[in-house]
């Protein structure tokens, strides 16, 4: 399992290619000449960059959903839609094509954030929304998500 830290500023140029800053190259150096899926965010317009083993365990409990079940069928097909294979060139940036910047929102200034096993792609304006929504109560999150995670093992 990849276990990746970090969030890093960078910027795209104006053909969409990111520079993967090197903080984040260094930690995925042994897995860099695997490949990468890259697809939209499931609950925010980000992207999601996933390691090619990452991938492949993820995809592997997609598979197992029955597709005679409608449900089942519209989540693998949403879930499923925009994902590009993606490679590193030469000087080691990725190319996001013209539909996933779109989609993102993508324009100059980019936060490139691991998210354990996988790294998001914001663009910066709207990554800094999502961290500053007053909506969510990070504290309260903590307590609800993580609170009881003691009491479920004794």
């Amino acid at each position: 399992m990849v276990n990746l830290i970090g969030v890093y500023e960078c910027k795209a140029d104006s053909k969409g290619r990111i520079m993967l800053p090197a903080g984040l190259k260094k930690q995925l150096l042994p897995i860099l000449g695997d490949g990468f899926i890259l697809k939209r965010g499931i609950f925010r317009n980000c992207l999601e960059l996933y390691p090619m083993s990452e991938w492949n365990n993820l995809i592997g409990e997609v598979n197992k959903l029955n597709r005679f079940v409608k449900e089942n069928l519209d989540f693998i097909r949403l879930f499923t839609s925009g994902l590009k294979s993606i490679d590193l060139d030469s000087t080691g940036r990725l190319l996001v094509p013209k539909d996933l910047v779109e989609y993102s929102g993508i324009k100059n200034k980019v936060v490139v954030s691991s998210v354990i096993n996988m790294v998001e792609i914001w663009d910066k304006d709207n990554y800094e929304k999502v961290l500053n929504d007053p909506a969510v109560d990070f504290a309260a999150l903590a307590e609800k998500v993580m609170g009881n995670k003691g009491a479920e093992e004794n």
